[in-house]
């Protein structure tokens, strides 16, 4: 265009006020459920229920309830229970309709905004849209209200009520009774885990003493369910799944409970509750034989996954009492030279609560505490009560001193490792390992990196990979189980080593996410005992020491198949014994009709040596359908193991999440520690559970 040349506007339509969309009632929340929900995924589906029963849980910790019931109903509805004061069903002075109409149709309306003179001095609630977006956000909902001799009902579609609140009848009971039917509009697939809501009701039930919570799965029961008048079903009798959870030992028993497989160090858990200006602060601890540490924080009993201001200030305290405890009471040279954070948190197992009146958390999903105030009353309330424990108890607090002195001469000897093995080689020029063969593409979002089991699937992968985009580093037996190994011993592995330099994001206090090579890392292990092995020892190394690749899905698992079917000369290959005994039945297989191959041999016919032996061959090849079953990758010639597990148009890869980080941490503590009970244990338990082909 010429420098001068006039501009001239394109032809649309107007921006004025008509422009402007006003989102009315809860349009906002099925406009964009995301901000309310976090997501409409699997997380979101859940905090559905979560906030409904957070509604009950709140009566439960202002007094006022001490049973609360949530049932799974045929095509996923939920039902919430609560014996409670129920919500209040008189008219609003404002909306001029019924509170229950208002609680559940209007954002940001709710109890729990004006402290102990709104009914609530702590909530788990900040904005009080938790019953209105779970109602904006099902096709369906119900709410039976028993309070005052009467109960009430209203029902309502997508948010908006169906008719005004009605009185049904009277009532012996008291309490709330929420069933909602979620919106398949808004979410892709509607299906409840039951060890995601059982995990997360158990945790609540430690949370508040004296709370009983009963759990049931009628999902799959075929007989009439009494929703109408059964307050608690469980108390119909029910026979299906069901669990139930009481515990009055508080904090105390959750710390019981998340170190049930480890070894402690010291005898005592610590614990303290205390009130310091508007916030109660709960803090239970203990130490024990591991490197790992488990942080669990809660606000107003909402889980804070991401911590915030009460965890910023135990860390402090924490520091800085054992600091000053060690210089006290002359510990020694390595005690004298003071203590990092990381190092009094090695294997620390450490829950805190704080509840208070006026909350702020990060976002509506609370996965953050933001109130400034919780800091410093948890770093004063835990500072001075567990500077009293280490001098009230002198033999626990020499354990978790020499516990601590052990992290910092594990710091020292890694930092020489790193020093030794990552900051003159792979931060300065390191060459990458020998058997890694690299990928052409040096863009780290269209690179896979392929780490397979052993130097025979490794050759075949190379020479049937894509080389622009598909690295492949094989991996010589298995791997060093680095559940108990500290970083220096890790290094000193060659097949560890080999791995960390290939990555490229180095290890430790030097790890550098935005250096990682390829942002697709899929483990690659044969189908049988060994390769399971071999997986679960990778698995462990990322998830302990790499954890950011795993939250940031850069971890996959890649699924070769079990069986190669060939019929004439059609090709079929098969992930499952379902898929393959699914495919001879449509294809109406006769087993006289199979011919199955064993490890390593030919599955084609050999050639005859006559006119007529080769016809009569060629008559029963032809009725034949061959069955190849794979033991491992190297069994495979280079196409088979492109076109099966390599070719992004047609393999099957599994991406690796952790959806509970702390029941995660529990079962690689279990399976890979080095406690053998309670791992002895787990495998009689589940032995009959196992489909093992060796």
């Amino acid at each position: 265009m010429a420098k001068n040349e006039e501009i001239k506007p394109k032809k649309e339509k107007s921006y004025g006020a008509e422009s402007i969309q006003v989102l009315e009632g809860l349009e906002p929340v099925r406009k964009r459920p995301g901000m309310y929900i976090g997501s409409t995924g699997v997380e979101g589906l859940h905090h559905l229920i979560w906030e409904i029963f957070d509604n009950s849980r709140d009566e439960a910790m202002g007094g006022y309830c001490n049973h609360i019931e949530v049932a799974l109903l045929p095509g996923n509805r939920v039902r919430v229970v609560d014996n409670g004061r129920g919500i209040p069903i008189d008219i609003h002075a404002k909306t001029k309709v019924s509170a229950l109409e208002t609680v559940m149709t209007t954002l940001h309306a709710g109890g729990k905004f004006g402290g102990e003179e709104s009914g609530y001095k702590v909530s788990g609630g900040l904005h009080g849209v938790g019953a209105s977006v779970v109602n904006a956000l099902s096709q369906y909902a119900r709410v039976n209200v028993h309070k005052d001799g009467g109960e009430y009902v209203q029902e309502y579609a997508r948010g908006k009520q169906k008719a005004k609140v009605k009185k049904i009848g009277a009532t012996k009971d008291n309490g709330t009774i929420v069933l909602f039917d979620p919106d398949p509009e808004i979410f892709s697939e509607i299906k409840f885990s039951w060890s995601t809501i059982v995990t997360h009701l158990r945790q609540q039930a430690y949370l508040v003493k004296g709370l009983e919570i009963n759990v049931l799965d009628l999902r799959d029961y075929t007989g009439k369910i009494d929703l109408e008048s059964a307050f608690y079903l469980k108390e119909a009798g029910y026979n299906v799944p069901s669990m139930s959870f009481f515990f009055e030992g508080g904090l105390f028993s959750l710390i019981k409970y998340y170190n049930k497989f480890q070894k402690p160090i010291h005898k005592e858990i610590f614990y303290v509750e205390k009130q310091e200006g508007s916030v109660d602060v709960e803090v239970a601890l203990q130490y024990v034989d591991d490197m790992a540490s488990r942080e669990i924080a809660f606000a107003n009993n909402i889980y804070n996954p991401e911590g915030g201001m009460h965890v910023t200030g135990f860390r402090t305290a924490l520091t800085r009492v054992l600091n000053d405890y060690v210089k006290k009471n002359n510990f020694g040279k390595e005690a004298e030279e003071g203590f990092t954070g990381d190092d009094v948190r090695e294997g620390l197992t450490v829950v805190v609560s704080i509840k208070m009146a006026e909350i702020q958390f990060e976002g509506q999903t609370k996965g953050k505490l933001g109130s400034v105030e919780a800091r410093s009353a948890t770093e004063k309330v835990f500072g001075e009560a567990f500077g009293m424990f280490l001098e009230e108890h002198p033999e626990d607090a020499k354990a978790i001193v020499n516990k601590v002195v052990l992290a910092v001469r594990a710091r020292k000897a890694a930092k020489a490792a790193k020093d030794s093995v990552l900051r003159k080689g792979a931060l300065e020029g390191m060459t990458l390992p020998g058997k890694l063969a690299d990928c052409q593409s040096r863009s780290p979002s269209d690179s896979e990196l392929f780490i397979v089991e052993g130097d025979s699937a490794g050759g075949t992968a190379k020479t049937g990979r894509d080389r622009k985009t598909q690295a492949i580093l094989p991996l010589r037996g298995k791997i060093l189980n680095i559940e108990r190994a500290r970083l220096d011993k890790m290094l000193a592995s060659e097949q560890i080593r080999n791995l960390v330099v290939a990555m490229g994001t180095a290890i430790g206090d030097v790890f550098d996410i935005s250096k990682l090579r390829y942002h697709k890392l899929i483990i690659a292990t044969d189908a049988d005992v060994d390769g399971a092995h071999i997986r679960t020892l990778l698995l462990t190394l990322f998830y302990r020491h790499f954890r950011p690749l795993v939250d940031a899905g850069h971890i996959y698992i890649a699924q070769p198949p079990l069986y190669k079917v060939k019929k004439g000369k059609e090709i079929n290959y098969f992930y499952s014994d379902e898929q393959k005994e699914a495919y001879l039945v449509k294809e109406g297989v006769k087993a006289e009709e199979l011919e199955i191959a064993e490890e390593g041999d030919d599955i084609e016919p050999q050639d005859a040596d006559t006119e007529e032996e080769k016809e009569g061959k060629t008559a029963k090849r032809a009725a034949k359908v061959h069955i190849q079953r794979y033991k491992g990758l190297g069994e495979m010639n280079s196409e088979e193991l492109w076109e099966t597990t390599m070719d992004p148009a047609h393999r099957v890869v599994k991406q690796v999440t952790v959806h509970d980080a702390q029941e995660a941490d529990k079962i690689f503590d279990l399976l890979m520690g080095s406690e053998v009970g309670p791992r002895k244990s787990f495998i009689q338990s589940n032995a009959k559970l196992a489909n093992i082909d060796i």
